[in-house]
């Protein structure tokens, strides 16, 4: 880990992103920065945009193109991601938190990165009261050995995902934590997933709130936050769309 890094936040005053397609370029974008030294490491956290991120292989299944109609017909925006696993879904009621670092050896840690972030927002959910653990549920969307489930009044529910993008001397971590409005998610995924033609449980779609109500995207950021600093020091600055100049 860093000793260092810049937290940009996100001042939703100032509007969202022009589109979802838009804020997954620009983390690439900052990920080359980064690695050019141009930029510091850095967290970026913002709320998405109705978002169904499908991956690679995604992308090559016949039903591709019914699936990204069906993202839309639910009112969420179908972009591909230049990572692995398997359609994923968030909106306003999700938080990511893009980790964004300068390293030499990149590609030596990758797997290890997985747990210790795994670790970090397991650890960040707890301390909110939600029993959280490590570890892909059976029937799982965009199932992975290290996703954050939590479990309360008999569910098993899928609660954080996490993406990695390598490249030569730097590396950009990427996790939404989903925190509140499940329903919409789980539609949406129903209905992609079908199209797909790939099986999966509804069931285990959910969101933070629906373990502890009434907690919300600002109250988990402030968590993982605090997560953060027995591992570097966090240096806020103004908020992310307001550096970019975005209206």
């Amino acid at each position: 880990m860093a000793p260092r890094l810049m937290v940009h936040g996100q001042d939703t005053s100032l509007g969202t992103s022009p589109s979802a397609e838009a804020d997954l370029n620009r983390a690439l974008e900052l990920l080359a920065e980064v690695k050019s030294g141009a930029t510091p490491p850095m967290l970026r956290l913002y709320r998405p945009l109705p978002t169904v991120a499908f991956g690679q292989r995604d992308a090559n299944l016949p039903g591709f193109e019914a699936a990204c109609a069906a993202a839309e017909a639910h009112g969420f925006a179908p972009v591909v991601r230049r990572a692995g696993g398997r359609a994923a879904a968030y909106h306003r009621g999700c938080l990511v938190v893009d980790h964004i670092q300068r390293q030499p050896d990149a590609i030596v840690d990758a797997k290890a990165r997985f747990g210790f972030f795994a670790d970090l927002f397991t650890t960040a959910l707890r301390s909110l009261g939600v029993d959280a653990r490590v570890g892909e549920i059976p029937g799982e969307y965009c199932p992975g050995e290290y996703s954050v489930h939590g479990i309360g009044a008999g569910l098993s529910l899928k609660l954080v995902g996490t993406a990695q993008r390598v490249v030569s001397g730097a590396w950009l971590f990427s996790t939404v934590i989903v925190v509140a409005d499940s329903a919409p998610i789980r539609s949406v995924l129903v209905d992609c997933y079908r199209a797909l033609g790939l099986d999966w449980d509804p069931a285990t779609a959910g969101a933070v709130d629906d373990l502890v109500p009434g907690l919300g995207v600002d109250t988990v950021e402030a968590a993982v936050l605090e997560a953060y600093r027995p591992f570097t020091e966090l240096v806020h600055t103004r908020p992310f769309e307001s550096q970019l100049g975005r209206t």
